[in-house]
C-alpha cells in the first residue's frame, strides 16, 4: 500500500473533490455530447432515446465508471499497470484499453482543428461564407460546401490540427493539479453557462416548439421490437462517447483521486453534469435545425454534416446569428479541448510509468505520435481521399475500430474480470474506504455481473451497431 501511495504521489493528483469532478466531467463532455447525442436522439425517436439513455446512464454507465475509478484509485497506477497489478493474466486488457486513447487522440485532434477553424471564421465575421460558400469541382454539376472544401485541403487543416495538439499538450504538460484541474475548474462552468444561454435563445425561435416536442416526447408510434433493440444499442454506444468509458481515462483519473473523496458520490455528480450538457446540446441543435428546415428531419444528419454544414446556415438565418455562431463554436472548442486533454493525459500517464520518463519528455513523445498518426486522417480527406480501409476514410476507420470494436471488448472483459475473477468485493472495498456507505451495492453487482456484459455482446453482434454507431 505504501508503494502505491508513493507512485500516485509522484505522478500527481487532484487537489480537491470539485477539481476531480470537473476534470472528469470535462473528459466526458466533448464532441460526442454536442453533435452526436442530438443526432442519435433525433434518429431514434427523440424522447424514446432520451429515456433509454437516461436509464442506462444511471445503471450501466454508473457501474462501469465506478469500476474504472475504483481500479485506478486502489492501484494508483496507469491503466496498463493497474490491471497488471491486480492480476497478471489480465495485463493484456490494460494494453488494449491504453491503445484506445492512443488511436482516438490523433483523429480527435484533427476534428478539434476543424472546430478551431470554424471558431476563427465566426470570430472574424465570416460566418456567412461558412454558410453559403460554394466551390466548383472538375465535375460541372458538383460543387463543394465550405466545409468540404476546407477538409479537401492539406496545409490549412494541418495547421489547425497542429495548433490544437499544442493547446492540448500545454495543459497536460502543466500536470494534474496545476494544469488539468485548474483549466477544468475554469472551462466547465463557462461551458455550462454558454450552453444554457444558447439553448434558451434557441427555444425562442419561430418553429422551435415543434423541434422541442419531437426531441423530448417519446414517439412510439409504429415502433417495432427491432426498433427498440436499435435504440438500446444506440444509447449504450453513446455512453462510451459521453462518459469516457472503456478507454483508460477513468482508470487514470481515478489514480489521481484522493482517498477521502466519495467514489459513489463523485460518479453521480459526473453523470449529472455530462447528461445535462448532452441534453442542453440537443435543445440547441434539434429545435434550431427543425425551425430553419421547416421540420425536415433529414436536416438532422449525422456528425460533420450537422456541425459544420447545417448549423452555419442556421446561424446565418438567425438575428445576431454571427454572434450566436461565434459563441457556439467557442463552446464546442472548449468541450472538445477538455476531452482531448483527458485522452492525452491517459497516454502520457502510460508513457511516464512504462518508460520511466518525466512528464515533459512523455508529453513530447506523445505529441510526436499524435502528429504522426493524425496527419494520416488529414490526408485521408485530401491527398489520399481515394484510399479507403474497408470502404472507410482513414479517420472514419480509426473511429470505427476504436468505438465499435475495441471499447465494447474492453468493457466486456472488465465486467468479466471484476464480476467473476477478482469479484465485485474488490470495488466494494474501495468504495467503502474510510467507513463510507455503498448505497447502490445491489444495483452495482447486478449490472457488472449480468446486464453490462449482455449489453456489450449486443453492441458487438448487432449488425446495425457496426453500421450506425461508428
Amino acid at each position: 500500500m505504501e508503494k502505491t501511495k508513493k507512485t500516485a504521489s509522484e505522478r500527481g493528483g487532484f487537489g480537491s473533490k470539485l477539481g476531480f469532478i470537473l476534470a472528469a466531467a470535462g473528459s466526458a463532455v466533448g464532441l460526442g455530447n454536442i453533435w452526436r447525442f442530438p443526432y442519435l436522439a433525433a434518429q431514434y425517436g427523440g424522447g424514446v432515446f432520451l429515456l433509454t439513455y437516461l436509464i442506462f446512464a444511471v445503471t450501466f454507465g454508473f457501474a462501469l465508471m465506478l469500476t474504472e475509478l475504483a481500479i485506478g484509485r486502489r492501484t494508483g497506477k496507469s491503466v496498463i499497470g493497474a490491471y497488471k497489478s491486480i492480476n497478471k493474466k489480465f495485463a493484456p486488457l490494460g494494453w488494449l484499453a491504453a491503445a484506445v486513447p492512443l488511436l482516438i487522440l490523433p483523429y480527435y485532434c484533427v476534428i478539434g482543428g476543424w472546430v478551431l477553424k470554424y471558431t476563427c471564421v465566426f470570430i472574424t465575421g465570416d460566418g456567412a461564407e461558412a454558410a453559403n460558400a460554394s466551390y466548383a469541382t472538375s465535375e460541372p454539376e458538383v460543387s463543394l460546401t465550405f466545409f468540404e472544401h476546407f477538409i479537401s485541403l492539406v496545409k490549412e487543416p494541418t495547421i489547425f490540427f497542429i495548433i490544437y495538439v499544442v493547446l492540448t499538450a500545454v495543459v497536460v504538460m502543466l500536470g494534474v493539479e496545476k494544469g488539468i484541474e485548474k483549466v477544468s475548474k475554469f472551462l466547465m462552468p463557462v461551458l455550462l453557462v454558454l450552453i444554457i444561454g444558447i439553448a434558451i435563445y434557441t427555444l425562442t425561435l419561430d418553429g422551435a416548439a415543434e423541434g422541442l416536442k419531437y426531441y423530448i416526447l417519446p414517439n412510439v408510434k409504429g415502433y417495432k421490437p427491432s426498433d427498440y433493440l436499435k435504440t438500446i444499442a444506440a444509447a449504450v454506444g453513446q455512453l462510451f462517447y459521453s462518459m469516457s468509458l472503456a478507454m483508460g481515462i477513468m482508470v487514470t483519473y481515478g489514480s489521481y483521486m484522493r482517498k477521502e473523496d466519495s467514489l459513489e458520490g463523485s460518479v453521480r455528480h459526473i453523470e449529472v453534469f455530462d447528461t445535462l450538457v448532452a441534453f442542453l446540446a440537443g435543445l440547441i441543435i434539434v429545435p434550431a435545425v427543425f425551425a430553419f428546415s421547416g421540420g425536415d428531419k433529414s436536416a438532422l444528419n449525422k456528425g460533420p454534416g450537422l456541425m459544420f454544414i447545417t448549423l452555419p446556415k442556421v446561424f446565418e438565418s438567425m438575428p445576431a446569428g454571427q454572434f450566436i455562431g461565434t459563441v457556439f463554436f467557442i463552446l464546442v472548442a472548449l468541450a472538445a479541448l477538455t476531452s482531448s486533454i483527458s485522452l492525452m493525459e491517459t497516454v502520457v500517464s502510460v508513457v511516464m510509468e512504462k518508460f520511466r520518463l518525466n512528464r515533459m519528455k512523455s508529453c513530447l513523445l506523445v505529441i510526436v505520435l499524435t502528429l504522426g498518426l493524425g496527419i494520416l486522417s488529414v490526408l485521408g480527406y485530401s491527398e489520399w481521399s481515394d484510399f479507403t480501409l474497408f470502404d472507410m476514410q482513414i479517420l472514419d476507420f480509426f473511429d470505427f475500430i476504436t468505438n465499435s470494436i475495441m471499447m465494447p471488448i474492453v468493457a466486456f472483459l472488465t465486467c468479466i474480470f471484476i464480476g467473476y475473477i477478482v469479484k465485485t468485493k474488490y470495488v466494494e472495498e474501495e468504495v467503502t474506504y474510510g467507513g463510507k456507505q455503498f448505497r447502490s451495492k445491489k444495483l452495482y453487482n447486478v449490472m457488472i455481473k449480468y446486464i453490462c456484459p449482455v449489453c456489450m455482446i449486443l453492441i458487438l453482434i448487432t449488425p446495425f451497431a457496426i453500421k450506425e454507431l461508428r
